[in-house]
């Protein structure tokens, strides 16, 4: 089949990363697969693909995430309005930009129909975000979810079965072996002797990142010389009121400078060698389609704080990671220590590879070519 992927962004974002993964698996079982997503900054996708990626011209926005949606969602149907660029089988969005667009699109007759993976949903406060986002999944004919957790969601919300398709992860890209940038990656962020503590995604309050410095600072109690780094934070979102709360947090706490780290996005080639100098990720978001740096950590070989949350607990056992309870910074706090803790950590790194390994790219690709067939089918035409 000829399918095109559609992602909100060039970012390194979950679904953004989903979507180059899912592309490259699908490639391997034979089919012709396009990543499409606009880049209004010219740079290109985070890291390079096996599989086609085209990069969707997109305007410069003055405004808010409102205007910023709705001028993506326009650029891809100005793309799209081009016949010579919907010569697809299979048209699937993989957020709620592109399934607008391709809503619209569907709408005009264009296209016959389309997928939408929905990651997870967001709580919006403004009603047209809101309303932006209900279509993208309603409009569908067929949706795919990461976890059962969205799959009951959608079913009570939208009365829609659908289809679950996990995620997976790159046990070649992400592994324990060193690859030679560690050390020169170590003098660049400034890490001392340790332990370090990983936060991947940016801060923001689904990541629950003050409630991770708060964890950190009694951390800090037991190992006085523990950095924290916190990477990542490409988003389209505004999320400039947390980010406020916390640097607060952070004027406020004894930490002393250097203790925290905040790297923004890293190159891709970086994130690896990130993973493999840090002694712990720390991950008790609030709200995940899955989390999939939970299996990039695993894969790396380091031990996992995670919340004892769905979607965390329906691929994770109860050995698998240190679980915590992510409304509460002491529990926090009790998780990480637990990964340090020689015994534990040892037996935590384990379980961890043999998770990663249980999860390959394939097996996601494969669970959607059922219904991409019946995106072929002239009962969507």
């Amino acid at each position: 089949m000829s399918i095109a992927l559609l992602a909100h962004s060039t970012n390194p974002r979950g679904g953004v990363v989903h979507a180059l993964e899912l592309g490259e698996a699908l490639t391997r079982l034979g089919h012709k697969v396009t990543v499409h997503a606009p880049d209004a900054s010219g740079r290109g996708f985070f890291r390079p693909a096996s599989c086609a990626t085209l990069r969707v011209p997109a305007r410069p926005v003055a405004g808010d995430t409102t205007a910023l949606v709705e001028t993506r969602i326009a650029d891809y149907v100005r793309h799209f309005e081009d016949p010579t660029h919907r010569r697809f089988d299979v048209f699937h969005a993989q957020d709620g930009i592109s399934g607008n667009a391709l809503a619209t699109l569907k709408e005009r007759g264009l296209i016959s129909g389309f997928a939408r993976t929905v990651h997870h949903m967001d709580a919006f406060a403004d009603p047209r975000l809101a309303e932006l986002q209900h279509r993208s999944i309603a409009e569908a004919d067929e949706l795919f979810v990461v976890s059962r957790a969205w799959q009951a969601r959608l079913e009570e919300t939208f009365g829609r079965t659908a289809t679950p398709v996990g995620n997976g992860v790159d046990t070649t890209r992400f592994s324990p072996l060193p690859d030679g940038r560690e050390g020169a990656l170590r003098t660049r962020l400034g890490l001392g002797a340790g332990p370090v503590v990983l936060a991947v995604g940016g801060i923001e309050q689904r990541k629950n990142t003050v409630r991770i410095l708060e964890a950190f600072i009694q951390l800090r109690a037991l190992h006085p010389n523990a950095q924290l780094i916190i990477a990542g934070g490409a988003s389209l979102l505004d999320h400039d009121a947390y980010r406020q709360s916390f640097q607060h947090a952070l004027r406020a706490s004894p930490l002393p400078p250097g203790a925290v780290i905040i790297t923004g996005p890293l190159p891709q080639d970086d994130m690896p060698a990130l993973y493999r100098i840090a002694d712990t990720l720390a991950f008790p978001s609030l709200k995940e389609g899955f989390g999939l740096v939970v299996l990039e950590a695993m894969a790396s070989g380091i031990p996992v704080v995670a919340p004892a949350i769905a979607p965390f607990t329906e691929y994770l056992g109860p050995d698998d990671v240190a679980w915590c309870d992510p409304l509460t910074a002491h529990s926090i706090a009790d998780a990480l220590l637990a990964t340090l803790t020689p015994a534990a950590r040892a037996r935590f790194i384990a379980r961890g590879e043999r998770v990663a390994l249980a999860h390959g790219w394939q097996a996601t690709a494969a669970a959607h070519l059922p219904a991409y067939a019946r995106l072929k089918e002239p009962a969507y035409a």
